[in-house]
């Protein structure tokens, strides 16, 4: 019950501060006044926007026990943060298909697979470091971040929306976890998502070749 619950808290974490970082990307995007989105400023924004989600994860998990930490909590959130990582770079991943699929080229100009990567794993690695060097976890920024969210959570109607979609959160995590371990036992999947996508996917190229070698 006490993981379920832990699992729920950080969905409403995540939702409030995508919720947040929306309304920052939403005053950038204007700054930028139509100028087209590179490379560089997709992962220049993505990284922060991830650097400070690892922070204001960690400081989460101190304030579960009074400004203390355990190992079992660290390790559950540390699961949790990559798991919302990575299925961050699936959906990304997801897009570029569909990208490909409509457009006709050879890929999205804002997703490169190799840098959605390294943010990852020096995400995670953060995490760890923070839990050797607590101190560095606290400040300003993160602190600012973990109080705006504290108050949209206790507030009344905000609030609920937020905890009805960490909910849902609660039950990918639980999908998400059934999937994995399903994988291991038996090599596939609790539940496939993207199968259907992909075999209609393929039926669709078979199609369009057939239709070639009439033309």
């Amino acid at each position: 019950m006490e993981l379920l619950n832990f699992i729920f808290r950080m969905g409403v974490l995540f939702a409030i501060y995508g919720f947040i970082w929306a309304l920052i990307e939403l005053g950038l995007a204007f700054l930028r006044s139509g100028r087209p989105k590179t490379t560089v400023d997709e992962y220049l924004v993505k990284g922060v926007k991830y650097l400070i989600l690892t922070d204001v994860t960690f400081l989460f998990c101190l304030d579960l026990e009074n400004g203390k930490i355990t190992l079992y909590r660290l390790i559950m959130a540390s699961f949790v943060l990559l798991t919302y990582f990575l299925g961050k770079l699936q959906k990304e991943q997801q897009r570029q298909a569909l990208f490909n699929a409509f457009s006709g080229t050879s890929g999205s100009p804002v997703f490169d697979l190799r840098i959605e990567s390294i943010l990852i794993t020096l995400n995670i690695l953060l995490f760890v470091g923070f839990t050797f060097y607590p101190e560095y976890a606290s400040n300003p920024l993160s602190l600012w971040f973990r109080s705006s969210i504290h108050d949209i959570e206790n507030t009344a109607v905000i609030g609920f929306i937020f905890k009805f979609i960490g909910f849902f959160f609660l039950i990918g995590m639980i999908v998400k976890m059934l999937n994995g371990i399903m994988f291991l036992i038996s090599g596939r999947p609790f539940i496939q998502t993207s199968s259907h996508f992909k075999a209609k996917s393929t039926k669709d190229e078979d199609k369009f070749d057939d239709y070639e070698e009439v033309e």
